[in-house]
C-alpha cells in the first residue's frame, strides 16, 4: 500500500484533487447537502484503497453537524475499473471511523465515547465505549450508542441487565420549567 502524508499547510485543493472524489452524498447532518469538509494535524492518502487518515485534532464537519477525534479514517466508494485499464477514481464517501475523545455535536445535542462509526448508507452513528449523551440538561450514558442522523432518535445499550446492576443504561431527564402566573 503506498500512502501519501500531507502537511497541513498543504492546499485543500491538492487534497481534493489527490482523493479525486466526487461531491460527498454523507448525510452527517440532517438534511444537509453541504460538503463534509474534514480537517487535521495530518492527513495520509491511500488512494489505491480509496481511504484517507486524518490524524490529530481530526475534525469533520457538514451542516451544523461535527464529529471531532483524535484519528478519523474516511473511506470513499471505488469507481468500477474502465475497460482495458486501470482506475484509482473514487466517488462518494461511504463510511467514517474515529477513535480517541470522540464527539459528535450539533445544534441541540453532543454526544461523546471512545469510538465512532459513521455508515452514509444508513445514515447512523455508533458511538461505543464510555457514551454520555446530553440534551438540554437531560443526561444519558452507556456503552453503545446508535444514532440515526436524519431523525435524531438513537438507542442506548449498556454492558448488563437486571435491577441494580451497574453498566445498565442510566438517563437523567429534567422537566422543563413553565413560567406560571400567579392566579388572582
Amino acid at each position: 500500500m503506498k500512502a501519501l502524508v500531507l502537511p497541513t499547510a498543504l492546499p485543500i485543493a491538492m487534497i481534493a484533487t489527490l482523493l479525486a472524489a466526487a461531491p460527498a452524498a454523507a448525510q452527517l447532518a440532517r438534511n444537509s447537502d453541504a460538503p463534509v469538509d474534514i480537517s487535521a494535524d495530518e492527513a495520509e492518502v491511500a488512494q489505491s484503497q480509496c481511504s484517507s487518515t486524518w490524524r490529530g485534532n481530526a475534525e469533520a464537519l457538514q451542516g451544523d453537524a461535527r464529529l471531532r477525534a483524535q484519528v478519523i479514517r474516511a473511506f470513499f466508494e471505488a469507481k468500477p475499473k474502465k475497460p482495458g485499464g486501470a482506475s484509482n477514481d473514487c466517488g462518494d464517501l461511504t463510511r467514517l471511523e474515529a477513535e480517541g475523545g470522540v464527539y459528535y455535536v450539533t445544534a441541540d445535542r453532543r454526544v461523546r465515547g471512545d469510538a465512532a462509526t459513521y455508515e452514509a448508507k444508513t445514515e447512523t452513528i455508533v458511538m461505543t465505549g464510555d457514551v454520555v449523551a446530553v440534551q438540554g440538561q437531560n443526561v444519558l450514558r452507556g456503552t453503545r450508542m446508535v444514532i440515526n442522523v436524519q431523525t435524531g432518535e438513537g438507542r442506548m445499550v449498556g454492558t448488563a441487565a437486571g435491577r441494580n446492576q451497574p453498566g445498565r443504561p442510566r438517563g437523567v431527564f429534567y422537566p422543563s420549567k413553565k413560567n406560571q402566573s400567579p392566579s388572582k
